[in-house]
C-alpha cells in the first residue's frame, strides 16, 4: 500500500509555491489540493463547477471546461494573466468509460477531455513554467487497454466504439504527452510525470455499470483518496525526482516496464518517443484547427 498524502508531505514546506490543479472540486483532485495547501502552497483550482469547489476548499478558482478547447485556452490565459510563475501543474481531471459522446469540438469525449483539453490548457501556460516546474499528468493502469488508434482516434466510425479501449487510448495519451513534454521542456528544467493513482472509486466512476464492478473491478484492490492522491503529491514534491522527468509513477515510486508475472508497470508503447512526437503534432494540429486566429 502506498503512503498517504500526509505522510508524503511530512516535513515538506510549500510556502511560496503556486500549484494549479484541474478537477479539484472532488475526489483525488480535492484531496491533492487540500494536502498541498496544508503544506503552504497557493492553490489555483481550474474546475468546471466553481460553486462546488468554493464550498469544498478556500482557494483561487478559475473556470475550466476541458470538453471545450476554447474554455481550456481561456482558463490558461486567465491564470497566466494573474501569475508570473507556476511551480506545479497537476492535470487531474478526467472522464472514464462513458457511452459514446463528444466534446464541443466533436472529439470522442475521453480523448478530447483527458488529453486534448489538457494539451491546450498546459501549452497555454508554457510561458509561466520555469526551471523547477513540475507537470503531473494523471494517467492510469487503464492505458494497458491500448495505444493510439491512429486509423481512427476519434471513433468517427461509431460502430467500433468500445468505452474501455477509448479510455485506454486517452490514458496512453497522458503518458505519451508526459514523454514529449519532457523532451521539449526538460532541457529548461520543466519536468513531467505520469501517475497511476491506484483504483479509487470517486465521481470518475459515474458511468460504471454493475457489470463493470462485477467484472473489471471485481479483483482489483480499491483504495481511498488519501492513498490514491499520494503519488500525485509525491510527483509534485519529492526531492528524489529533482532534475529528471518523462517518467511513469505508481505507489510513490518510479515504475518499471511491465513484466510477465509482476504487478504494475507500464506498457512500452505508452513511452515510445516516436508515438509521443506524433501525438503532440496531431494535438497541435487539432488546436490550430479550432483555435487558430
Amino acid at each position: 500500500m502506498t503512503k498517504t498524502t500526509a505522510q508524503v508531505l511530512d516535513g515538506v514546506d510549500l510556502t511560496g509555491r503556486t500549484v494549479v490543479i484541474t478537477g479539484a472540486s472532488s475526489g483525488l483532485g480535492l484531496q491533492t489540493a487540500r494536502a498541498m495547501q496544508s503544506a503552504g502552497a497557493e492553490i489555483i483550482a481550474a474546475v468546471r463547477d466553481l460553486d462546488k469547489t468554493r464550498a469544498a476548499i478556500d482557494c483561487e478558482t478559475v473556470l475550466l471546461d476541458l470538453t471545450d478547447l476554447r474554455s481550456a485556452r481561456t482558463a490558461a490565459a486567465t491564470i497566466a494573466d494573474r501569475h508570473d510563475r507556476i511551480d506545479v501543474l497537476i492535470n487531474n481531471a478526467g472522464v472514464m468509460a462513458p457511452p459514446l459522446s463528444r466534446t464541443a469540438q466533436g472529439y470522442e469525449m475521453q480523448l478530447g477531455t483527458n488529453h486534448l483539453g489538457h494539451f491546450v490548457f498546459t501549452t497555454g501556460l508554457a510561458d509561466r513554467f520555469a526551471d523547477g516546474t513540475r507537470i503531473v499528468n494523471l494517467s492510469s493502469r487503464g492505458h494497458l487497454y491500448g495505444g493510439i488508434r491512429w486509423e481512427d482516434p476519434n471513433y468517427d466510425d461509431e460502430s467500433t466504439y468500445h468505452k474501455w479501449r477509448a479510455y485506454g487510448q486517452s490514458k496512453t495519451a497522458n503518458v505519451l504527452f508526459t514523454v514529449e513534454v519532457e523532451r521539449r521542456w526538460g532541457p529548461r528544467g520543466v519536468h513531467s510525470f505520469a501517475v497511476h493513482p491506484g483504483v479509487v472509486v470517486t465521481e470518475l466512476a459515474r458511468h460504471m455499470t454493475p457489470d463493470d464492478y462485477s467484472g473489471r473491478l471485481a479483483n482489483l484492490d480499491v483504495t481511498d483518496v488519501e492513498h490514491g492522491a499520494a503519488t500525485s503529491v509525491w510527483a509534485a514534491t519529492s526531492p528524489e525526482l529533482e532534475g529528471i522527468g518523462g517518467l511513469y509513477l505508481e505507489d510513490c515510486r518510479i515504475a518499471e516496464p511491465m513484466r510477465e508475472g509482476a504487478e504494475g508497470g507500464y506498457a512500452p508503447f505508452a513511452v515510445d518517443p516516436d508515438q509521443a512526437a506524433r501525438l503532440w503534432a496531431w494535438s497541435q494540429q487539432q488546436a490550430d484547427l479550432h483555435l487558430g486566429d
